[in-house]
């Protein structure tokens, strides 16, 4: 049995090929629709460089499947471009030492165009040499003799948890077990194990007191903290301890949502997430041994977004906020992190910048720049010539100058709460009386739209279309009290904002009222046929795609269901009072209606499964209600496929230009 197959892809395997120029597209990228173009996924991500500098590594797609490309980082040859055969593909991976890349090994099945990941990691040399299966249920090794440590098949699934960079011969990765389960269960307790990068050898170091575990490792790799949530999603944080779990309850800090984010200058002091009451998440530094706790940063509107931690002695550095606009707050001025942040902003104005890997010794860093217009490009960057080197566009096929700009805007409901949101306008339109689309997001809970390009957005305003985004009641974010105001508040207030959010572009004279249609994803879909229902006359459309449609269907189909913590959110935040679910669901309400429709579902969703979309159907036909509508079999909760998201994007396009009167 081959343990596992690498294969050269010769045809994009050139001499001398510079990282922009890997694939000659230019002519087949004309020739391609609107929706194509936009639809398309990234040309290049997850963009590395090795710990020592001396390659860098991207993932590309090639007939449909992820590569990872291995590339000189000086030269920018490539070197080597690694593949699965047949119906496998790369999937994540980190460089787990200078020269040794781990890779999980994903799954396209004819059933379902989302990839199917089944816990697998691969190893191999960045020249393709010494591939090895390392972990999973498929080894190629058996255990053979009592003194003989053998690589053996386990029936769990693994993420790698620290990559261990410093150490040549190991990695941590956390695992969940099968348990003879018909599908991933996150609430059991997982392990940690310590593997060897060239024969997998494992040895288990630790396992998780909770359930939904997330590991976090200190400067030496050391397990020292776990946080999880137990069957009612109440949030459990412990500390590692002589070898035992502590509950850090025990510590008194009054912090709910405390959730550990680096350690500081000591094995004994973190920097650690945490909220007061319901008050926006604030970072404190919080000693494990007398838990005194200090303030740091906080927002008074916005949750942090990100947290930068330093690569080189795993230190937060910067925090993140985007009460509008992204900006960043620094922990510590002096780090020369924070510097280089400073520098990088400061060289790429306008633009939104990461640090998305960096070598050993912190020199030189893999940046990625972005903004409402550009999706984003990758640059090189050296510490110490103050170098900033250009890589490779993540979609070069879009050109940035001609996309719409984003704004941030906000608004008082009629509750008198303030509301904020983003209004993406037609590049080289006037910004009055335009048609609209009103774009809800996903969620509700712990979502929430972001400044940023969204191709989308991107696609409708190229064709003259206004989009609206909401931070409604109940989007994550802004706080514990406005999160929770959007329960069991669905069908009612969320919509309400935004109902009121498009009153107020109207107001405002950006749009003209009697264009505006609705279409949103998830929650979205919902949304657009709750928001329909209660404001027949102000949507002359609504599109939902992958929708709930039916409350009362949630608490028995879906993978939510499923489990322990999924019911009981459902019962927080729906409620279980059936008079009210069906008052808040689109359904039960389809008399209400008077917009267009257009239904688009993935036949495999197991979010919002395709008996919500049976649902709302049967209750169309029963009211003679006309609608369209587009089911793609093998997709999911969102279409993975570029074909089937430029169909998508078609048939929309086509329907929401029909009903605006484009």
């Amino acid at each position: 049995m081959k343990i596992l197959s690498f294969a050269v892809l010769a045809a994009i395997c050139l001499p001398m090929m510079p990282i922009t120029t890997f694939a000659a597209e230019t002519s087949a990228t004309n020739a391609l629709s609107q929706s194509q173009l936009f639809s398309r996924g990234d040309e290049y991500a997850n963009v590395k460089i090795s710990p020592t500098g001396k390659y860098l590594s991207a993932i590309t797609s090639v007939e449909g499947k992820n590569v990872l490309l291995v590339l000189d980082a000086q030269t920018k040859k490539l070197l080597n471009a690694i593949r699965f055969p047949s119906n496998a593909q790369v999937g994540t991976y980190e460089w787990a030492s200078s020269e040794r890349i781990v890779l999980a090994k994903e799954y396209l099945k004819g059933w379902s165009d989302v990839p199917q990941y089944y816990g697998e990691l691969m190893a191999v040399n960045a020249d393709g040499s010494r591939p090895a299966y390392l972990f999973g249920f498929n080894s190629g090794e058996q255990q053979t003799g009592s003194n003989i440590k053998k690589n053996t098949a386990i029936k769990a699934t693994a993420f790698i948890l620290d990559p261990l960079p410093d150490d040549e011969r190991y990695m941590l990765v956390n695992a969940i077990p099968w348990n003879n389960e018909s599908s991933l269960n996150l609430e059991l307790k997982q392990d940690v194990y310590r593997v060897d990068l060239f024969s997998g050898v494992r040895k288990r170091i630790t396992g998780s007191p909770i359930g939904q575990a997330r590991f976090m490792t200190d400067h030496e790799g050391e397990v020292r903290f776990v946080t999880g949530e137990d069957g009612q999603n109440v949030t459990k944080v412990f500390y590692r301890k002589d070898g035992d779990w502590v509950n850090t309850d025990k510590l008194n800090l009054g912090l709910s949502d405390f959730t550990p984010i680096s350690f500081a200058d000591n094995k004994n002091t973190i920097y650690a997430a945490g909220r007061v009451g319901t008050e926006t998440l604030g970072v404190y530094r919080i000693n494990l041994e007398t838990g005194e706790k200090t303030e740091i940063i906080q927002d008074e509107v916005v949750d942090p977004s990100n947290f930068w931690i330093n690569g080189t002695n795993k230190q937060l550095y910067a925090v993140e906020f985007e009460n509008g606009y992204p900006s960043y707050a620094f922990v510590d001025n002096n780090d020369n992190h924070a510097k280089l942040l400073k520098d990088l902003i400061a060289a790429l104005p306008g633009h939104q910048v990461q640090i998305v890997s960096e070598t050993r010794n912190g020199e030189q860093l893999v940046v990625i720049a972005f903004n409402d217009r550009n999706p984003g490009d990758y640059y090189l960057f050296d510490t110490k010539k103050l170098k900033l080197e250009y890589l490779a566009a993540a979609r070069k096929w879009l050109d940035p100058e001609q996309m719409a700009e984003v704004k941030p805007i906000s608004f008082t409901n009629r509750d008198g709460q303030k509301i904020h949101g983003y209004l993406t306008l037609p590049y080289g339109k006037e910004a009055k009386n335009l048609p609209l689309v009103v774009n809800p997001h996903g969620g509700p809970h712990g979502i929430r739209d972001w400044w940023g390009f969204d191709p989308q957005n991107q696609l409708l305003a190229q064709n003259g279309m206004a989009v609206l985004q909401v931070n409604f009641r109940g989007s994550g974010g802004y706080g514990e009290r406005f999160e929770q105001a959007g329960y069991q508040k669905w069908g009612s207030d969320i919509q309400h904002d935004i109902i009121d959010a498009t009153q107020y572009v109207i107001g405002q004279g950006f749009v003209d009222k009697e264009r505006i249609c609705i279409a949103g994803g998830s929650f979205g879909g919902y949304s657009a046929l709750q928001s329909a229902v209660l404001a027949p006359d102000m949507f002359k459309c609504a599109v939902g795609f992958a929708g709930v449609y039916d409350l009362e269907l949630m608490f028995d189909e879906g993978d939510v269901a499923r489990t322990r913590s999924g019911t009981s959110y459902l019962k927080d935040v729906l409620g279980q009072d059936k008079a009210t679910l069906k008052a808040m669901s689109p359904s039960e309400n389809v008399a209400k209606l008077k917009a267009n429709l257009l239904l688009v579902h993935g036949g495999e969703d197991e979010r919002a499964p395709i008996e919500q979309l049976e649902s709302l159907e049967k209750a169309l036909k029963n009211h003679n209600y006309p609608y369209q509508k587009l089911v793609m079999d093998n997709e999911g909760h969102g279409f993975y496929n570029d074909t089937h998201r430029a169909k998508y994007y078609d048939q929309m396009l086509s329907f929401l230009k029909t009903n605006l009167k484009l």
